[in-house]
């Protein structure tokens, strides 16, 4: 494997932030770029957003997935090095994820499709709470919530908006999705749920007309819902790479003993 990754051919894809951008350049000099179609491994130089974008344009033909942090937070980014980039790519270690698979319908009929790495959120439009029923696998679990929000995380995202909304983190192996209210008013005392990772979620808005409520797969937002549904997408596999020591699993150990 590492002898194979070592003479891999690579395509840098890059952020249009002025870090990225003069990144890629060098790194290009250095290694030479092709493209995306022939390429083996794919650098994605930016930040978290930069990494998700990379990853929905592979997912018809997924390639290894590579990230250099030359953005603002790089949770799933490895560090900004110019030198031994080959030599990093050999011996990383990957980490294959699923993503979610968002199909919502808008208070027109219309039906959207849209993939998230990190979460499915709900949230309301306007200063309306939103009420929202859920169901999971069929089976109403919760008649009516009210809150903000809700949404659905991976155990890759757990870290990122769900970690920001008090949700549980969730170790990449755990297959597990964490479900997460967002400033829940009633049941005032409800916090969530953890799910098994093969479960379907439906979200019903309630009073739609009135209580407007968007729905965002990661940065992909569809305004007006009435109905969300949610699972995880089984039949797309991408795989991401990460330096030795500093890998998904070990990134998201640390993030439960910050203080």
């Amino acid at each position: 494997m590492s002898d194979k990754r070592a003479t891999e051919k690579l395509h840098f894809a890059a952020s249009d932030r002025p870090k990225a951008q003069e990144a890629r350049a060098e790194l290009v000099k250095r290694y030479g770029d092709v493209d995306r179609d022939e390429a083996d491994v794919i650098v994605a130089l930016g930040g978290d957003g930069t990494l998700l974008e990379v990853l929905r344009h592979t997912m018809p033909d997924p390639k290894p997935i590579y990230g250099m942090n030359c953005g603002t937070v790089g949770f799933l980014m490895n560090e900004h090095r110019l030198s031994d980039l080959r030599d990093r790519i050999a011996v990383a270690g990957p980490v294959v994820i699923n993503p979610l698979r968002m199909n919502a319908t808008d208070s027109s009929g219309q039906s959207h499709e849209a993939m998230a790495f990190n979460e499915v959120a709900l949230l309301r439009e306007t200063r309306q709470t939103a009420r929202i029923k859920i169901r999971v696998n069929g089976q109403v679990q919760m008649d009516q919530l009210i809150c903000d929000g809700i949404l659905l995380a991976t155990p890759a995202g757990s870290t990122a908006y769900n970690l920001s909304a008090h949700g549980p983190i969730l170790p990449i192996t755990s297959n597990l999705l964490a479900l997460t209210p967002i400033s829940p008013f009633r049941p005032r005392r409800w916090r969530g749920a953890l799910l098994p990772y093969e479960a379907a979620v439906e979200f019903e808005v309630q009073d739609a007309d009135f209580r407007t409520v968007a729905a965002t797969a990661d940065n992909i937002e569809i305004r007006d819902v009435e109905r969300v549904k949610v699972a995880i997408a089984d039949d797309i596999e991408l795989c991401l790479l990460f330096d030795q020591g500093a890998g998904l699993e070990e990134r998201i150990l640390e993030e439960q003993f910050q203080y």
